[in-house]
């Protein structure tokens, strides 16, 4: 098979990667230009995302009425709306238990915000991550039934914790399962599992995270509430008052935005700009965000910061600040959060500094497994993301503890992670351990570390290696300086949300000189570009383009020569003006 020529002839950039140009048909991406009244080179961004001609304008503006399933079509979901319809209409004592990540949070907060508008006795409860862990376990389960609990439903959990299971149900529980993580065949004896990836599901909607589930079990559970004439004498809720919450923890999770997701997202993206939720309000003001919310800022802005009180701080305040209608209290939380971010990002970069010390040595590893003794459990994630990033490969980070180990993985496109994290479990190298795709979770013990590292090469070798040679960047077209403008960006938002599944349009801006650069924060390197005639003016960012990085050095020392720069358009929202700035991915000589 012939490779296609570099894309501008860059077979090596400034960051060591080959340019590619996205395959796309040509035909195809002028025909929906010219349908749609758009761009063609945004035409070319959509069928290079696999976007057909018929059903192009349905892609642009997904409904949920077009993409929504029927509930009743996943396993279990008739009987676990039900149970707890029946909850509901008895009294009987609710508790959802949830992850302590953003999707865990979103979803037992949907379900608690549900829950309270149809007069059902709920609480909700986030286990301590560095107590009690990731998922369902025995004493909490006995603690709630002994308080009188009498259904749990785990959210964003659950899938592959037995013994947790199976001592709640000994203790009188009705346990009902909503996840999404890879399952085993054999499933805990609950009461109900709703997980789009267990091995006898259709495999139809294996990309939602488990907000997603949650929402479906929200439209099941009115409909079987509906059934008993339970809004006779109340409010039927409308759910997609909540859409907010399912568009944050979806982006989050980093599932694959197509399909019923997407419609998800962008519906909830309207909702969450409409700042309904006080909670959800107060921590937009808390970061900074003034301006119409997007995927970027539900996924970098306020979804680390829900995340923080798991990672380094009290595990249910994500949750608390999205169920309060006390604006003094989101206010609280919202600055509580913020400042547990900001010490979150401080632990971070330790134990980044300590793991990327270790990398030269597993330079030749198909998969970078790196471990700590005192790396704290709440980073490893975010920590395995950065790796992963640097090493170009898949990333496991271990925090150890003595003769115990917590991990956390980030992958690559084309390589599951999770699949092979659930086959170590299933080898007897893991204590605990799962995930999807994308990202992985795991417990092992201090010695099996080596073993482990040997399974998961041998494993995910030849698939690395095959996204490896796909990996290298691809570019969506090419955009002159003076192109590079607000009337592109407008129809490139169009297409959004960019995420998993529908990657952000990266562009090249040719032949552009670098007038001026600084250095911004530690890593980072902003400049103003221009044409190759020194005209017009763009500003620019090169995030995390100093130390290892020749980017920004390269930027930093331009002394006038034309550079190619691969990036990202962004708006740049100042003072209610619309601006452009471009984020620079990498670069090229000219």
């Amino acid at each position: 098979m012939t490779t296609a020529a570099a894309f501008l002839g860059v077979e090596r950039s400034l960051t060591g990667k080959r340019w590619r140009a996205r395959p796309v048909d040509d035909r195809l991406a002028l025909a929906l230009a010219q349908r749609l009244n758009l761009p063609e080179i945004v035409g070319r961004v959509m069928a290079g995302r696999g976007v057909e001609l018929e059903g192009a304008e349905a892609w642009l503006q997904p409904t949920l009425r077009s993409h929504l399933p029927d509930p009743s079509t996943f396993l279990d979901m008739d009987a676990a709306a039900d149970r707890i319809a029946n909850a509901v209409v008895n009294g009987e004592k609710i508790a959802i238990f949830g992850d302590y990540d953003v999707d865990g949070a979103t979803s037992a907060a949907l379900l608690m915000r549900l829950f309270r508008a149809v007069g059902a006795d709920a609480i909700a409860y986030i286990p301590d991550r560095m107590k009690e862990g990731y998922g369902p376990n025995a004493p909490a389960l006995l603690k709630l039934a002994a308080s009188g609990i009498s259904v749990v439903i785990t959210v964003d959990c659950g899938t592959m914790a037995h013994a947790a299971i199976a001592a709640g149900t000994g203790a009188g529980l009705d346990v009902i399962v909503v996840d999404h993580h890879l399952a085993e065949a054999a499933l805990p004896e609950a009461l109900s599992i709703i997980n789009p990836n267990r091995l006898d599901e259709s495999g139809a909607h294996r990309q939602l995270a488990a907000v997603g589930m949650a929402f479906l079990l929200a439209v099941a559970l009115n409909r079987a509430l509906r059934a008993r004439n339970w809004f006779a004498q109340r409010a039927e809720p409308d759910l997609r008052q909540w859409l907010d919450l399912v568009a944050i923890g979806t982006i989050c999770d980093v599932v694959s935005l197509t399909g019923l997701n997407r419609a998800l997202v962008v519906q909830g993206l309207k909702v969450l700009a409409g700042r309904t939720n006080v909670g959800l309000s107060a921590l937009a003001d808390a970061a900074g965000l003034n301006e119409r919310p997007g995927a970027y800022h539900a996924g970098f802005l306020l979804g680390p910061r829900i995340n923080a009180g798991g990672r380094v701080g009290q595990s249910d305040l994500g949750v608390r600040l999205l169920t309060t209608e006390d604006p003094e209290e989101a206010r609280a939380l919202a600055a509580e959060l913020d400042r547990l971010n900001r010490e979150r990002q401080m632990i971070e970069q330790e134990v980044l500094a300590d793991a990327m010390g270790q990398l030269d040595r597993h330079a030749n590893d198909s998969v970078v497994i790196l471990s700590g003794e005192g790396w704290h459990p709440g980073v490893i994630g975010i920590v395995a993301a950065r790796v992963r990033e640097a090493a170009g490969r898949p990333a496991i980070v271990v925090a150890l503890d003595g003769d115990k180990g917590k991990g956390s993985g980030r992958s690559m496109t084309g390589v599951d992670l999770g699949a092979a994290v659930t086959a170590a479990l299933q080898a007897g190298l893991l204590v605990n351990g799962g995930g999807h795709p994308m990202a992985a979770g795991l417990t092992i013990a201090t010695s099996a570390l080596p073993d482990f590292r040997v399974f998961m090469n041998e494993r995910l070798g030849a698939s690395v290696r095959a996204a490896a040679e796909a990996g290298s960047l691809g570019i969506d077209g090419a955009v002159g300086l003076a192109g590079a403008n607000t009337t592109l960006l407008d129809a490139l938002e169009k297409a959004s949300p960019y995420g998993a599944g529908n990657p952000e349009p990266r562009f090249v801006l040719t032949r552009c000189q670098v007038i001026r650069a600084d250095v911004a924060g530690e890593k980072h390197v902003r400049c103003i570009l221009a044409d190759g005639n020194g005209q017009g003016r763009l500003k620019a960012i090169a995030f995390r383009s100093l130390g290892d990085n020749p980017l920004g050095g390269s930027l930093l020392a331009s002394n006038g020569r034309p550079f190619h720069l691969a990036g990202h358009l962004r708006a740049d929202n100042w003072r209610g003006e619309r601006r452009i700035q471009f984020v620079i991915e990498d670069g090229a000589l000219a």
